[in-house]
């Protein structure tokens, strides 16, 4: 089986939604981590959002890079720009996949309400559910290449 860690800055929103929709999905392919180059906590707002389509996360620990220090994996999916351009150096069997969604709580400032703001953070769930339905295709198509 093959191993995926999702990255962020802080893994409390994004990196953990695409992580809770790959365990959901995709465990038979993957085993699903998430990390942050810094830890910053779960936040609320990903939760309800992840709950209100299925997927649970409240048992995800905001974790940070160094806590997989002597962990390989396949693959390294950096989901924000921060965590791309802080991205480490991963061992030469690691592909590292840039892909980078707009931050929720940076969105939900701007909101008039919280009903508003709970908008922004399901649009980017429901952006990262459709990324990752279609990254296995992905990986295998660059397989091939």
């Amino acid at each position: 089986m093959k191993s995926i860690l999702f990255l962020c800055t802080g893994n409390s929103c994004r990196s953990q939604m695409a992580h809770g929709f790959a365990e959901s999905l995709l465990s038979e392919e993957f085993m699903s981590y998430s990390a942050g180059i810094e830890s910053h906590g779960l936040n609320p707002s990903a939760v309800q959002v992840m709950q209100e389509v299925g997927v649970d996360i409240s048992n995800h620990q905001s974790q940070t890079l160094n806590e997989f220090e002597s962990q390989e994996f396949d693959y390294v999916v950096a989901v924000c720009e921060h965590a791309a351009s802080n991205c480490p150096t991963f061992p030469a069997k690691t592909s590292v996949i840039m892909h980078q969604f707009d931050d929720p709580p940076k969105l939900a400032k701007e909101a008039k309400s919280a009903e508003e703001a709970l908008g922004y953070y399901r649009s980017v769930r429901d952006e990262i559910k459709h990324w990752i339905t279609s990254l296995p295709a992905q990986i295998n198509k660059e397989s091939l290449c």
